[in-house]
């Protein structure tokens, strides 16, 4: 199987979708914070591995403690992902934290401060002449 083919996606997909149920509704440890979310998945074409990005909305503490969590509680989560997705091998799962989403945020913030910025002190845009 190769790493982009069509039943490889369908896979990741699934085992996505089971993670963020698992995470979300499963799991008991009081370390694992309530605005965690599965990002992406990426299972190996001999369905050996998984890698698992996993996004914490929340300090670096909380951060740091949601990770250990889940490398605490990684076989029972191994263990439902077998019995409810159905396949030859049952990935074993890392977890790696994934803050795309906090830089997207951060980001969308400083763009927000600036355009407020410009808007207060009536900054205007150089206007470009046109040659024709």
């Amino acid at each position: 199987m190769r790493k982009n083919s069509v039943k490889n996606t369908r896979i990741n997909g699934e085992v996505l979708k089971e993670l963020s149920n698992i995470i979300r509704g499963e799991i008991k440890d009081p370390r694992i914070n309530p605005m965690t979310s599965v990002v992406s998945v990426e299972v190996a074409p001999d369905l050996k591995t998984c890698k698992a990005y996993i996004s914490v909305l929340g300090d670096k503490e909380s951060q740091e403690d949601t990770m250990k969590g889940l490398k605490s509680a990684e076989g029972y989560i191994r263990r439902q992902l077998a019995k409810n997705i159905n396949l030859r091998n049952t990935p074993e799962i890392t977890f790696i934290l994934d803050q795309s989403i906090e830089y997207g945020v951060n980001m969308s913030k400083l763009i927000d401060e600036v355009t407020q910025y410009d808007n207060e002190h009536h900054v205007e845009e150089p206007v470009q002449d046109s040659e024709d």
